[in-house]
């Protein structure tokens, strides 16, 4: 990824990025993941493939936040934030996850069935640390569900003591609310969230 020079006034800005753009931005999509989530470089190479393979799912959508000197061309803009989502399926492991997870915490039949029936995964939501402080993540998520058709949106977070991070904060303001609280998901150890909201947002 070009780096952002934070002296150099700059205006990020989300747009929509189809498969193509994808394509081709996604090692910078996945140098911000890395980044963000602090992850240990060669992460993103066996990354790559899952998000190449989310991108060919029904109902994909993904969106970027694009930054550069105020006088440059979108050509030698950078991508600093990034985020997809699609259709939640039966057939789609996180999908069967949290089924799991709800039948575990007892919930009714008819409960889950609401949450799962007609949703929209947010996959993945990133802001790297040079784009931070601009609310992008906010901007993201908005041009991400604008006109979805799903009943819903859900995802999944890691605990964080008291909900105190950027994420929780930007997720709480936004509407989102418990499905799951302390859930490990099956070959991670940490504990995640899984929160959701109605759409429209």
């Amino acid at each position: 990824m070009r780096p952002v020079d934070p002296q150099i006034a700059w205006t990020p800005h989300t747009v929509e990025l189809n498969r193509e753009e994808f394509a081709k931005r996604l090692h910078e999509a996945l140098t911000v993941y890395v980044t963000a989530m602090d992850y240990p470089r060669g992460t993103e190479f066996h990354r790559a493939p899952m998000w190449t393979e989310h991108s060919t799912r029904p109902g994909w959508k993904a969106v970027g936040a694009l930054a550069g000197p105020e006088s440059g061309s979108p050509a030698v803009e950078s991508l600093v934030g990034i985020a997809y989502g699609y259709h939640g399926s039966s057939d789609q492991w996180w999908h069967q996850q949290v089924l799991h997870g709800l039948h575990r915490s007892g919930r009714p039949q008819s409960e889950i069935s609401a949450i799962l029936d007609d949703y929209f995964e947010l996959t993945e939501l990133h802001v790297h640390p040079n784009g931070q402080g601009h609310r992008l993540g906010e901007s993201l998520i908005r041009h991400l569900l604008h006109d979805r058709s799903e009943r819903s949106v859900l995802l999944s977070t890691p605990e964080v003591f008291d909900e105190d991070n950027r994420a929780w904060r930007l997720y709480r303001r936004l509407g989102f609310q418990d499905v799951l609280r302390r859930f490990r998901f099956s070959g991670d150890s940490r504990p995640f969230a899984v929160l959701g909201r109605g759409l429209p947002l």
